[in-house]
């Protein structure tokens, strides 16, 4: 396995040569475009010049100088197409360098979530400006990010669904030539731009147009004016017929165009919409029609409705010309013309019709297929970026004689930059056991929980974790960590923290699907001491029995004496230490409770009126002592 420290190496290395190859092209590019402008000005003083003494040698040079120009057009126009192309590709590689180093102002923008009060999205900044979904999301099309997003907001996961999607993830990990080249279509596409496909739109679009096709009667009175001016014209040739009979049904051809023109004005709006949206998506799907897959493989399997059946080529090259073939009616008096002769319009309109109705069959197959593909290689790209993730194993949920799992070794959280990561073991392995998590202001309790959620995320999406080994049961997720009131709603914060903890008791009673696993930061922060200590005991004692594990942080010490009286609940702590004047975290779990207070110590490190030493010390409770 490649460490991450060369693959990081070798991703720099790769964009410094790029951005000397793009701006090499660049320097190409106008150089040949100088070049045109000389053959174009020289040429045409040369010719003037050579035509004045003989024709023929004026003609001579005119011909040599538009078959220079036709030389560097095409040279010019090869390295416009390569630079595009290193573009690209440079903007792909930083953007990978960007998902390593955790600079969120290099990627793409994150898709805004409409997920109303999720059990844990916002809490695990599973979505959001510096989210795990923005980190993770690769996906040109709306839909292909989205579906990522379900997987990793997915309440209540699927057993079957998390191990089909692993081996995906893994038979794509090693495909970077697949899945750079798909990346690659799917941004120059889109001109690597930020802006998603919007494929919902395109068959909304499809949708909200007729149903039916076209009939095939509506040709019939144009087809025959058509044939009718032709058979007169060739009679008119062999002088069968005076020249003035061919007006008549060129006339008849107008006026019935004239009479029926509103019918086909939808022609160059639609044409052009078609046209756009299959420009870009033509690349992308020609591309997963034409690959070479290996037999048997799950990829070719999922890839199949691109090259069995109708094929995409086939289909947009059709499109293609009728797309082409209406952007005549851009130009009313062409437009005229070529009806009064030949019944372009109407024949256009059926055609496209026919097209519409192939094209709504079969689209929603090929897009699903590619949204699916797409949010896959964005899994097989995290574990890419990440040699040392590993990917979990999942269990099914708890059944009699055996409990839940949770058990990790070198737990960390991948939103956090790998230099500055410390990692932890952890495992809830017994039935409705439950950790009391103590510890001081900014010792890394909060993040911890997080670590815990969003890790079993990327295990049930099917993506690698950030562990050296983890192995999980199934699990209903939900937190209580990032709390917010509500002006608009009237919520103060205590009340917004009550209403989430009630949530998670009525899910604990109504019974869920899978055992729920909970993580709750901070219990009642938003109260007075005494109250907060009545209430978050009380609780504890309302989580037991329940089919659920997790985990409460607290700054509260008094609490950790209820593992005297509830066996399923444990206590663990995160300590500091004060050197130099400063305070010094090592983020490392310990059993027990916290032996350590530090908001004095932070008040008065930062300048605040209060003197550690001045305080009297709060007495150490007989439980710290004890566990």
């Amino acid at each position: 396995m490649v460490p991450r420290k060369e693959r990081l190496a070798a991703l720099e290395r790769q964009v410094e040569r790029l951005e000397r190859r793009t701006l090499k092209l660049g320097f190409y590019s106008q150089r040949y475009w100088m070049i045109k402008l000389l053959l174009f000005l020289g040429g045409a003083v040369v010719f003037m010049v050579t035509l004045l003494p003989a024709y023929w040698l004026g003609s001579l040079s005119l011909l040599l100088g538009l078959g220079a120009f036709a030389v560097v057009w095409y040279y010019h126009r090869k390295v416009d197409a390569s630079y595009v192309t290193h573009t690209v590709f440079l903007h792909f590689k930083k953007t990978q360098l960007a998902r390593m180093r955790l600079d969120w102002d290099a990627l793409p923008p994150q898709l805004e979530s409409e997920e109303v009060d999720h059990p844990f999205e916002v809490d695990l900044d599973v979505t959001g400006e510096r989210s795990l979904h923005r980190l993770l999301n690769t996906a040109v099309s709306f839909e292909g990010g989205y579906r990522l997003s379900q997987w990793l907001l997915h309440p209540t996961p699927a057993l079957r669904a998390i191990h089909r999607r692993q081996a995906f993830v893994q038979e794509l990990l090693p495909l970077t030539g697949f899945r750079s080249k798909l990346q690659l279509h799917s941004l120059h596409a889109t001109r690597y731009t930020h802006s998603q496909y919007d494929e919902e739109g395109l068959l909304a679009w499809l949708r909200g147009q007729e149903q039916e096709p076209l009939p095939r009667s509506m040709l019939y009175v144009p087809t025959l004016a058509c044939a009718t001016t032709i058979l007169l014209i060739a009679l008119y040739f062999f002088q069968v017929v005076q020249p003035w009979a061919c007006i008549f049904p060129v006339m008849f051809a107008a006026i019935w165009f004239l009479a029926t023109k509103k019918r086909y004005d939808f022609l160059s709006e639609e044409t052009a919409h078609l046209y756009v949206a299959f420009d870009q998506l033509g690349a992308i799907l020609t591309f997963l029609e034409t690959y070479p897959y290996r037999r048997d493989s799950q990829l070719k399997k999922l890839c199949e409705p691109f090259f069995t059946g109708r094929k995409p080529s086939e289909l947009l090259h059709k499109l293609a010309r009728v797309a082409r073939r209406a952007s005549l009616t851009q130009h009313p008096e062409v437009q005229f013309f070529l009806n009064a002769l030949v019944p372009l319009d109407a024949y256009t309109a059926y055609q496209l019709s026919q097209y519409k109705a192939q094209l709504l069959g079969q689209l929603p197959t090929w897009l699903d297929a590619w949204f699916e593909l797409e949010a896959l290689c964005s899994l097989a790209n995290f574990a890419y970026l990440n040699p040392g993730y590993t990917f979990p194993c999942v269990v099914p949920g708890s059944v009699e004689k055996q409990p839940p799992i949770f058990a990790a070794q070198a737990l960390g959280h991948p939103l956090l930059p790998a230099e500055h990561k410390v990692v932890n073991d952890f495992a809830l392995t017994e039935n409705n056991e439950m950790v009391l998590l103590t510890g001081s202001n900014m010792s890394g309790k909060s993040t911890f929980l997080r670590t815990l959620g969003v890790n079993l995320c990327l295990a049930y999406a099917g993506a690698p974790v950030n562990a050296t080994t983890l192995r999980a049961s199934l699990f209903e997720l939900y937190a209580c960590i990032k709390i917010s009131d509500s002006l608009t709603d009237g919520y103060s914060y205590f009340y917004a923290e009550v209403r989430r903890l009630h949530g998670l008791l009525e899910k604990l009673k109504v019974g869920a699907s899978q055992p729920i696993f909970f993580l709750i930061d901070e219990i009642f922060k938003g109260t007075n001491n005494e109250e907060r200590l009545i209430g978050s005991s009380a609780y504890i004692h309302a989580l037991a029995g329940h089919n659920c594990v997790g985990v409460i942080s607290t700054h509260d010490l008094e609490p950790v004496k209820l593992a005297d009286e509830l066996p399923m609940l444990k206590n663990y702590h995160f300590r500091e230490e004060v050197q130099d004047g400063q305070l010094v975290f090592d983020y490392q779990l310990h059993h027990g409770p916290c032996p350590t207070r530090n908001a004095l110590k932070i008040m008065q490190l930062v300048g605040l009126p209060v003197s550690w030493e001045e305080q009297p010390r709060l007495p150490v409770n007989q439980a710290e002592q004890t566990n």
